[in-house]
């Protein structure tokens, strides 16, 4: 496990300042993501916010936290513990191509730093709410997506949204067994000018 640093909880952005200067960002520096920037997007995104109940920063219906999150960087690939804080590293390779090729070759995938990719295990959410758990699944996805691309503002970073890829060949790259599933890919990194 490699421990992230504690989130800097003291920002100084406003969140109104952050909604105002959200865009879709698609051309990104060859900058690396720092440790503290990487723990603060995490935890905007899944982070632990509350210790006694296992509360996260996006809502979860239920509490059911279908959810996981892995990051595509130089580096290799990863999964975020988000009881530890903590990254799990699954490959030393830098698959930030592959995933790009199977993203319908999108250059933003690529270039940036980091990808994050959402995931969803849908028993979590269905065994609990039947049929009507998939839409709850992809609510929760849409809610830490958001808080991931406004923590990038606030840090001065760059993200867009990516829907479209290939849900069968991203799982493939991780070796996800089929009861988890691809949702969404959040390239981040600095934009470029």
């Amino acid at each position: 496990m490699i421990q992230l640093p504690q989130p800097d909880l003291s920002g100084t952005v406003s969140l109104e300042r952050a909604i105002a200067g959200r865009r879709s960002i698609r051309n990104f520096t060859k900058r690396k993501i720092t440790a503290s920037e990487l723990s603060l997007l995490l935890w905007a995104a899944q982070g632990i916010t509350e210790p006694i109940g296992g509360g996260r920063s996006a809502p979860s219906a239920g509490a059911t936290f279908p959810l996981n999150t892995y990051l595509f960087t130089g580096d290799g690939v990863f999964q975020y513990e988000n009881r530890q804080h903590a990254l799990r590293k699954l490959s030393d390779k830098d698959m930030r191509s592959a995933l790009s090729a199977v993203a319908l070759h999108q250059q933003c995938v690529l270039s940036a730093p980091v990808s994050f990719l959402f995931t969803a295990i849908a028993e979590r959410t269905t065994s609990r709410y039947g049929d009507r758990g998939v839409m709850y699944i992809h609510m929760e996805a849409g809610h830490a997506a958001q808080n991931l691309h406004l923590q990038a503002v606030a840090l001065g970073l760059g993200s867009v949204p990516v829907g479209a890829f290939d849900e069968k060949e991203v799982a493939g790259l991780l070796e996800l067994d089929s009861s988890e599933t691809p949702l969404y890919i959040v390239p981040v990194g600095e934009a470029e000018i």
